[in-house]
């Protein structure tokens, strides 16, 4: 059985993840299409699948996990330097245990009722 240099999650990933360290200049397969890896990553990162464009989402296992802030070409490092997390905190708990708005919201925290 032949290892595979990287693991695409989901059909409609927009990333695939390193399954060892891969060196710039090598080539891999992504579900039967060739993909020329242009920066090393280490096992567990991501490699753009497609090229990417500042504000494209980012796609893993079907979801998305963030948006470009920087373009990646196909085969480049996607990690910190060039994603940012599109995850926005509404609500946590203060040291009281009550409910406060951290982030934008029309809606009121929820209530004990609702928790």
């Amino acid at each position: 059985m032949t290892a595979h240099a990287v693991l695409l999650l989901h059909p409609d990933d927009t990333i695939v993840v390193a399954c060892r360290a891969i060196q710039a200049g090598e080539t891999v397969d992504v579900a039967g299409t060739p993909l020329l890896v242009r920066t090393s990553v280490a096992l567990g990162h991501k490699l753009a699948r497609t090229d990417l464009r500042a504000g494209d989402r980012v796609f893993r296992y079907g979801a998305p996990i963030g948006s470009m802030t920087h373009t990646a070409q196909a085969g480049e490092h996607v990690h910190l330097h060039n994603l940012q997390s599109d995850y926005l905190h509404t609500y946590t708990l203060d040291s009281g245990n009550d409910f406060v708005t951290t982030g934008p919201t029309d809606d009121p925290p929820p209530t004990e009722d609702h928790v």
